[in-house]
């Protein structure tokens, strides 16, 4: 019984041995970012940013892998589902937080399957119109919203995105009502804000950015808990009478739960590191986004806000669950 009971102390010893040895040779080989939007969005272009560095950092490639549809959860799900090593990883925006409210049955858990390692940018978000519709600021769009109810149309770019769900917040905060326009994404819609094709939407500020600048498309609010550096003197929307107002985007990246504690920590020293060369805050901040490169905690802090969040918006709203 004493020799058995050696032998499985040290099997016990040498299994934990291989392990702490592999955690501490991480990484030796190529890692996966998958992100689960199409390639040339927003969302994919700072993950190839985040790559190249971490490629870098790390001493080993960095490969992004597109893994897109039903609203970003094919991508989520396969990296919930992947190996817990550190070579398989996910780059997302909040998103992640917004398909729990949403599907019905998802095959995955976003808070069980899916660990926060480091929230990588701040996206500050904007309310905007095309100026054919003549209204300058926030409290002229509800007075003309509540005087024509049902009158005035917003771009919609899917269900399982902030950019609806912040005007469908708008909607139940100021008591108005605005008739949805459907589009794939927001490129479409954002096309159709600039051809006059819809009245209002919400839309990130890195596609908004120049058009403002140029005079052709009209913010009237950054929608996020405070003011953009990059836009001054735009109020929130918190500003414009509805106190509490808050709605913005980030990206983060998740790995699959069970991921070694050292590996998670190792990869958000490794973000924040990358979020704050000065090469990468510019790339970011020209596009009037915020470099964040938060710590694990303090980033699942962030992600299981805003999935509660959500889903107050989504209930609020009346919007039925997907399948």
């Amino acid at each position: 019984m004493l020799r058995l009971r050696n032998m499985l102390c040290c099997a016990a010893i040498a299994i934990c041995s291989l392990t702490a040895n592999a955690e501490e040779t991480w990484p030796s080989r190529p890692i996966t970012i998958v992100v689960p939007f199409s390639a040339g969005g927003p969302v994919d272009i700072l993950s190839r940013v985040l790559a190249t560095k971490m490629s870098e950092g790390l001493g080993q490639p960095v490969i992004v892998e597109n893994r897109v549809g039903a609203s970003g959860t094919i991508g989520m799900g396969a990296v919930a589902r992947a190996k817990p090593d550190g070579y398989t990883i996910l780059y997302t925006p909040n998103s992640v937080a917004i398909v729990p409210a949403l599907f019905r049955q998802l095959p995955f858990d976003v808070e069980k399957d899916l660990v926060p390692v480091s929230q990588f940018a701040r996206t500050t978000l904007v309310l905007a119109a095309n100026p054919k519709l003549g209204v300058s600021n926030v409290r002229e769009l509800i007075a003309r919203a509540k005087a024509q109810p049902g009158k005035l149309n917003f771009g919609s770019s899917g269900v399982a995105d902030p950019l609806q769900l912040g005007v469908e917040l708008l909607k139940t905060s100021a008591g108005i009502d605005m008739q949805a326009i459907p589009y794939k994404g927001q490129g479409p819609m954002f096309a159709a804000l600039l051809a006059n094709q819809v009245d209002v939407a919400i839309v990130s500020l890195q596609v908004a950015l120049a058009p403002i600048q140029a005079g052709t498309l009209k913010v009237l609010a950054v929608t996020g808990a405070r003011r953009s550096v990059a836009l001054p003197d735009v109020p929130t929307v918190a500003e414009s009478d509805l106190p509490g107002f808050d709605i913005s985007s980030w990206h983060g990246v998740f790995a699959p739960a069970g991921t070694p504690h050292e590996i998670v920590e190792r990869l958000a020293r490794e973000v924040a590191r990358i979020a704050q060369l000065p090469d990468v805050r510019q790339r970011i901040e020209a596009t009037g986004n915020e470099a964040v490169g938060s710590a694990p905690q303090e980033f699942d802090a962030t992600f299981r806000t805003d999935v509660a969040r959500f889903k107050k918006i989504v209930h609020d709203a009346g919007i039925p669950a997907q399948d």
